[in-house]
């Protein structure tokens, strides 16, 4: 810890060390050793580069080695995390997606700035930009068969619970009209190619649908995201009477449990395993030729331990397929065995801890319907 006289860093130790302050403010990532000289707030390296972006609101410095003098520790300690949230996070709608440190940048950029800059959950009843029920703008949409980006109008309405998109803007008639409890929304912006990239699927014919997004501005594409929340929250709190708001929010969009390549082989087990894009939402795992297609090639229910499900290590003996990755993976279900193999061991231990994580759980009634449309349809 460099500079400033011993009693005012003894002070600053003490005031770093409480349990407050053990976590960072703004995403959550333990051990924050940097500070906001001006909010009075604990945070980590990384939010300290966002509150670096805005330095007529936030002044940061490092805890071990700038120097802090008697003032500054003295405001430190007059608030702290838990004196500051109490301000800045005093009225956060219920819907709104408060990210951590395992969200990508515009999530994390947007709510700190939401906080301190814009003041937008200081005060109780706050007209917000995502809060009004209705929304209306143009998101760049990937062309379903060409990939290129066009810009589309897109129109969420609380009143009519849908979401759609217009392929020109005087159009009259949407090109999709999708209801909004079969909507998910989560960023992508790596496999996107853009640090604002939103991908957005939904259940059509209970097949998983996939849009991909993205706009210019940080802050339209979040004011989206948890738009899309904000209306779901609403509907389903008209739907489900009787259920808590946390139970609600819980059932808001969510991110993928897990996605990359893996190899698979066909129901006989003595196919080539060819390479495929898979990705764990919940209980459907799904997989594509390519990251950004629209449609999955197929799908593939994961159940509940205690539903016959399990997911072994490695392949069965014996099993005849070529593959050129060796790390394999067994899916068992009550009707027959699913065959993968990963690239790395890393991938394979990732991939399974995320099918266990699926599978010790229980079902509900929703998952036994859905689980019994696959069976109906394979």
């Amino acid at each position: 810890m460099a500079g400033g006289n011993e009693g005012s860093m003894k002070a600053l130790k003490e005031v770093w060390k409480r349990a407050e302050n053990s976590l960072c403010a703004d995403c959550g990532k333990p051990d924050p050793d940097w500070a906001s000289s001006t909010l009075g707030v604990f945070i980590c390296l990384s939010c300290s580069g966002i509150h670096r972006n805005i330095p007529s609101i936030s002044k940061v410095k490092s805890l071990k080695m700038d120097y802090w003098d008697d003032a500054q520790v003295q405001f430190l300690a007059k608030h702290g995390n838990a004196v500051t949230k109490a301000i800045y996070e005093a009225h956060i709608p219920i819907y709104y997606y408060q990210p951590t440190y395992n969200d990508c940048q515009v999530l994390r950029e947007q709510w700190i700035r939401a906080k301190y800059e814009r003041k937008e959950f200081t005060e109780p009843g706050k007209q917000l930009p995502y809060s009004d029920g209705v929304k209306e703008g143009i998101l760049w949409k990937r062309g379903r068969d060409n990939g290129q980006f066009l810009p589309r109008k897109f129109l969420l309405s609380e009143r009519e619970g849908c979401l759609k998109y217009f392929t020109k803007q005087d159009a009259k008639e949407p090109k999709i009209n999708v209801k909004i409890d079969v909507i998910n929304a989560t960023f992508q912006p790596e496999k996107i190619g853009n640090p604002n990239g939103l991908q957005i699927t939904y259940l059509k014919d209970n097949k998983t649908r996939n849009i991909f997004v993205y706009h210019e501005s940080g802050k339209e594409v979040v004011d989206w995201f948890n738009a899309i929340r904000s209306v779901q929250f609403h509907y389903l709190k008209v739907a489900f009477p009787i259920a808590s708001d946390n139970e609600i929010k819980n059932r808001l969009t969510r991110n993928f449990l897990k996605e990359g390549y893996m190899e698979k082989t066909g129901p006989k087990q003595r196919e080539a395993f060819k390479k495929r894009w898979f990705t764990l939402d919940h209980r459907r795992l799904m997989y594509f030729k390519d990251p950004l297609d629209a449609f999955a090639k197929g799908e593939v229910f994961v159940g509940s331990g205690e539903n016959g499900y399990s997911v072994q290590k490695g392949l069965p003996s014996g099993t005849q397929g070529n593959f050129s990755w060796h790390y394999g993976i067994t899916i068992v279900t009550p009707d027959r065995e699913y065959l993968f193999t990963c690239e790395t061991e890393t991938d394979q231990l990732e991939w399974i801890r995320a099918f266990t994580s699926v599978i010790n759980q229980a079902m509900t009634p929703q998952e036994y319907a859905i689980e019994a449309y696959f069976k109906f349809k394979s």
